[in-house]
């Protein structure tokens, strides 16, 4: 195959240029310009760019146990559509990934996908926070990760013990921070929003107090972290200082938290409902800045999806979380790169070879040699998200015109998407 005269964008060798790129046998052999053979298969990608596969390191598939809100094909397909080749699932599934049969069974259905579905296992048995899980052993055959996503560790012992036995097994362990002894009721921020729904929300204090801890045992330990779906002003200025300090901590922010502030909560409703919650627009503004500072090193999706009937129930007892495979990119192009906060290359880096570095994984750049994941997409088409390949479809954005459109998904040499 060919890809004939896209401009090439890839962060981490600092390419922005029109090229070719030719590819045999899933991977990358040239750079430059070229003629198809007639035995080749050409792609025009003029007016296009063309960048590495994206990588998602936070997505939840629901499968094994809960697949009626998705599962591995359903996710995988999604994950396509929204440009992504490399995808890292969450464990907290039921059962979670916290034993060698499940772990497996993510991994063997994962095979089968067009693009690559990775997993994570969990940090404590059954995600209970008591007891960790057999790290090594999982770690052994196939976890490339470690995390409770969804519930925060609360036992500080534990969590330095985790950090630990991460380090040397030279794998990062994920965090979701949320101290629940401070909150209420989750899922919206607490402030003036909350008030007008008259209900104690999720006060940013309950993330900034385990993001502080976590940081600091980071430093303590040498155990590379990963700060999940961070959402606060405060937690991004503890992940600056850590860093500034020696310590090595990562971040990641979703879409949805530099696109929307707690006002979402009043059109939107359980729409707008997730964990963190979508806070001020000071907190808004911070994560912006952390992403343009490089303090926020990922922009990760949060995949998080759930049934409608789910999400039709009242705000309190809905479920949190939204979708965000389909229309991550195009999120980063419209409230980013479009209104000047990065460049589409700043961009790219968040959403590819920082992804890729964090998890040791040989993905995320176009150069020789490299496998070829590659998403061309056009960075000035406007759209309208109305339907998605998630068997889900519990997302604010549905309806609002974005920018940037994946046209293609090449995972491995092999076409996963086209438009």
């Amino acid at each position: 195959m060919i890809i004939k005269n896209g401009r090439v964008i890839d962060p981490k060798n600092k390419i922005d240029q029109i090229m070719d790129i030719k590819i045999e046998d899933g991977v990358i052999t040239a750079l430059g310009s070229f003629k198809a053979s007639p035995n080749e298969e050409c792609v025009d990608a003029s007016g296009l760019v063309v960048a590495p596969g994206l990588i998602d390191v936070h997505v939840h598939f629901r499968d094994p146990g809960l697949t009626y809100k998705e599962d591995i094909h359903t996710g995988a397909l999604a994950a396509a559509k929204g440009g992504y080749t490399t995808v890292i699932c969450m464990a907290n599934t039921k059962p979670a990934v916290d034993n060698l049969d499940t772990l497996s069974y993510v991994i063997k259905k994962g095979e089968k996908e067009k693009v690559r579905v990775l997993t994570t296992a969990a940090v404590s048995q059954g995600l209970k926070g008591e007891k960790l899980v057999k790290m090594e052993e999982l770690a052994a055959n196939g976890a490339v990760g470690f995390t409770d996503d969804g519930i925060p560790l609360m036992d500080e012992k534990l969590v330095l013990e985790a950090m630990q036995r991460a380090k040397a097994l030279n794998l990062p362990i994920s965090f979701h921070e949320e101290d629940s002894t401070l909150i209420i009721n989750s899922g919206v921020n607490h402030g003036a929003v909350s008030e007008k729904l008259g209900i104690f929300g999720a006060p940013a204090a309950a993330e900034d107090v385990l993001v502080a801890r976590d940081c600091m045992l980071s430093l303590y330990s040498g155990a590379t972290i990963n700060i999940q779906h961070i959402s606060s002003a405060n937690s991004v200025a503890l992940v600056r200082t850590a860093k500034q300090l020696g310590a090595p901590v990562y971040a990641e922010a979703t879409p949805h938290h530099f696109s929307l502030t707690e006002e979402a909560v009043l059109e939107y409703g359980t729409l707008a409902k997730m964990n963190p919650p979508l806070r001020t627009q000071a907190d808004q503004e911070a994560i912006i800045q952390g992403l343009k500072d490089g303090t926020i090193d990922i922009i990760a999706t949060d995949h998080a999806p759930h049934s409608a009937d789910e999400k039709a129930r009242p705000f309190l007892k809905a479920p949190s979380g939204i979708i965000g495979l389909e229309t991550a990119l195009a999120l980063g192009i419209t409230n980013l790169v479009k209104k000047g906060s990065l460049s589409l290359c700043e961009l790219l880096e968040k959403l590819t070879i920082n992804p890729a570095t964090l998890y040791h994984l040989p993905y995320g750049t176009i150069e020789v040699g490299a496998c070829a994941d590659l998403v061309l997409f056009d960075e000035n088409e406007t759209w309208t998200p109305t339907q998605f390949a998630s068997k889900s479809s519990n997302s604010p954005f549905t309806g609002k015109p974005l920018t940037g459109k994946v046209k293609m998904t090449i995972c491995n040499g092999l076409i996963a998407y086209q438009d």
